[in-house]
């Protein structure tokens, strides 16, 4: 059960210090959400944000690309830190191409479906995944409310992951982004997540001396007893 929060919802005046907060806190990831303001309609970082925060933490940094186009800014991140960069496939002309360049930059490399995206989008690319990132809100802003319909949608990626590793696949990440919270996360990972981004629900629930310790630890426990059920 890793527990990758959102630096969307950080306070981006002292994000170094947040970051190193999260880490010594027990995130497994930081996760960072690119938005464009041309495939969604917001406008949030760049590779330069990126590069900053990357000395200040040795956990993975999982960057979340909702550009369009993508290939030159996958590039970009890659050299910028990035250690896993996920896109929509709807913002590249070669998905296939794109996750193999993201590979070949040394990232790990994965595909985010929004709620109406069909999951067929996986097919005849499963053995170049690391990651599959299901939206669980309409990409563009935090602080939305969970979308109750991608629970069978987790389930049915959940099968097509399990089914892939059971041929002699490598395995695949499969992780849940949108109103995740400690209240609904449990129900997630038994529909089969096992990495869940959470932004406001971190960040708007710190510790007393300003950590994250606590609520991340609720998420993980939470996680844990939904995926034991």
């Amino acid at each position: 059960m890793r527990i990758a929060p959102s630096i969307l919802s950080a306070d981006f005046a002292r994000l170094g210090e947040e970051v190193r907060a999260l880490q010594a806190g027990g995130a497994d990831l930081v996760h960072v959400d690119v938005m464009d303001n041309h495939y969604v309609p917001n406008l949030t970082i760049g590779p330069m944000v990126c590069k900053a925060i990357r000395p200040h933490v040795t956990i993975p940094i999982d960057v979340h690309l909702m550009v369009e186009p993508v290939d030159a800014v996958a590039l970009e991140f890659a050299r910028a830190g990035a250690d896993l960069i996920t896109f929509h496939p709807e913002a590249s002309r070669h998905v296939d191409r794109t996750l193999q360049a993201i590979r070949d930059a040394g990232c790990r490399a994965g595909l985010v479906l929004n709620p109406a995206t069909p999951v067929a989008w996986l097919d005849h690319v499963m053995d170049r995944l690391d990651m599959v990132l299901l939206m669980s809100v309409n990409p563009g802003y935090g602080g939305q409310s969970f979308i109750e319909s991608s629970l069978s949608k987790l389930r049915e990626v959940r099968r097509r992951i399990d089914t892939h590793v059971a041929a002699g696949g490598r395995p695949i990440w499969l992780e849940i982004d949108g109103g995740v919270k400690v209240d609904n996360i449990g129900a997630i990972a038994a529909a089969g997540a096992d990495t869940f981004v959470a932004g406001s629900a971190v960040f708007g629930s710190p510790d007393p001396d300003g950590g994250y310790r606590g609520v991340i630890a609720r998420l993980r426990d939470a996680a844990v007893s939904g995926a034991s059920r």
